[in-house]
């Protein structure tokens, strides 16, 4: 089934035909030349609407291989042609119009014939430019904006013609070319201003406005530092917006993406059918602390690192942490990735930066493994209890999980501490007791507590 637009586009087809053969046998029977040139517009009229409904219907075809911005400049191409054929029709029309002012005119018969098919010509005009330009703002159409301001034109392009037509009805012959030449003028008016808009969209010119309101709609998006880039380009109905944005370097992927996604919404906020790319440019930020310093620098390495400690002395920074690298790597290769890393440490900090890191063989991942039995669980719960009894700050010990790999066994535990002491002490209180574990038991390789806060 055709689109609405093509259904527009078919029955502005059949309303231009009609009118214009109307228009051209009574203008060649009265011997007008205003209405023999209104019609000749009809025609071209005719020929525009046919380049149109073709138009449209190339238009709405997707993307593809060889056109990735969709068909939509076909409608631009449409418009262009019309354009060209408007100019032509004008110099045609004055030309003839001032060689029969330079004779004084020619007679024209009277008639009521042509005013009636003028008057039904304005009405179905008017109501036809009404439709093509709805159904235009509603799709976005230029090829169907184009034919909405021919036929508009059309509409007021018939008054002169009807008063030439009256002034010619009392003898005033000259005043059916004047009307004509009026024609013309109105004609090419309308080229004019039907062909700039047309070279603006095949030139990709960006819509008025639209870039310094995406600007601003994207600086009020968290996360966005500065807006570097907006380009925005028209095929069709369809908004191309390409925006580059700097962020800072320190956020995670998720969050990036997450801007991203922000970002879109806010552009289509501003225009409704944009299809929109968003890059973005880490940047330091002067507010980075020296651990968000740290870890972007290992994190473009691709490097896991943590327990990173950093003091100053005496005006000197003082870094150390600890580096996790594959386990079967041979230390030499191991400590060339470490001295790599220290190496980018002091080219972000100084030479002065002394820099210490502890290399430690990173977790294999997905190892093979079994749960304990139940009789060990409980031994390793009632040691667990034990060892926070001692210590005191650490109670309630519970969800015991112990499970045999390869090279030792792993515990898991929970446990509640007061609400009211810090990270940093808890983490200390937890560690002590993980470390008593190990104590008691060599064949466990690693103890992970979970903390949670005690229930008053």
């Amino acid at each position: 089934m055709p689109s609405r637009k093509e259904q527009v586009a078919i029955v502005s087809v059949i309303a231009s035909g009609s009118l214009a053969l109307a228009k051209f046998a009574v203008g060649i029977l009265i011997g007008s030349l205003a209405l023999i040139s209104d019609a000749l517009h009809s025609t071209i009229d005719l020929g525009a609407t046919l380049v149109t409904w073709y138009a449209v219907r190339v238009a709405d075809r997707p993307p593809d291989e060889q056109h990735h911005y969709g068909h939509g400049k076909v409608e631009s191409v449409a418009a262009m042609i019309v354009t060209a054929l408007l100019f032509l029709l004008a110099g045609g029309v004055a030309v003839e119009a001032v060689s029969r002012l330079q004779v004084g005119g020619t007679p024209v018969a009277f008639s009521v014939v042509p005013f009636v098919v003028l008057a039904i010509d304005m009405v179905v005009n008017a109501w036809r430019a009404r439709v093509l330009s709805q159904t235009a703002r509603e799709t976005k159409s230029q090829a169907l904006a184009a034919d909405s301001l021919h036929f508009a034109s059309d509409f007021f392009g018939s008054v002169p013609v009807i008063i030439g037509l009256g002034f010619a009805a009392y003898g005033y012959y000259w005043a059916d070319s004047v009307a004509a030449l009026a024609l013309a003028l109105l004609i090419a008016v309308l080229g004019f201003r039907l062909g700039k808009q047309t070279i603006d969209a095949l030139v990709d010119t960006a819509p008025a406005g639209a870039a310094s309101k995406i600007n601003a709609a994207m600086t009020s998006v968290p996360g966005v530092v500065d807006v570097e880039r907006v380009r925005v380009r028209t095929v069709g109905p369809q908004d191309f917006v390409d925006v580059v944005v700097r962020v800072p370097r320190t956020l995670p992927i998720e969050r990036i993406s997450n801007l991203k996604t922000g970002i879109q919404q806010k552009i289509a906020g501003v225009l409704e059918n944009a299809d929109v790319t968003v890059s973005t440019v880490p940047v330091a930020l002067d507010t980075e602390t020296v651990l968000e310093r740290v870890m972007v620098i290992a994190r473009n390495r691709a490097l896991a690192v943590h327990h990173v400690t950093v003091h100053a002395v005496n005006g000197r920074l003082l870094l150390s942490l600890d580096l996790e690298v594959d386990g079967t790597l041979p230390l030499g290769d191991a400590h060339e990735i470490a001295t790599s890393l220290e190496a980018a440490m002091r080219d972000e900090f100084g030479p002065e930066i002394e820099v210490d890191t502890h290399i430690e063989p990173l977790q294999t991942d997905r190892l093979s493994g079994a749960d304990a039995a139940g009789k060990r669980v409980s031994e390793i719960q009632e040691s667990l209890s034990e060892i926070a009894a001692k210590q005191g700050l650490v109670r309630d010990v519970h969800n015991v999980r112990v499970r045999h790999a390869p090279d030792g066994e792993i515990v898991n535990f929970h446990c509640r501490v007061d609400p009211a002491l810090t990270v940093h002490q808890v983490h200390e209180y937890v560690d002590r007791v993980e470390r008593g574990l190990r104590q008691r038991w060599p064949s466990i390789k690693r103890v992970i507590g979970h903390a949670e806060p005690q229930r008053g």
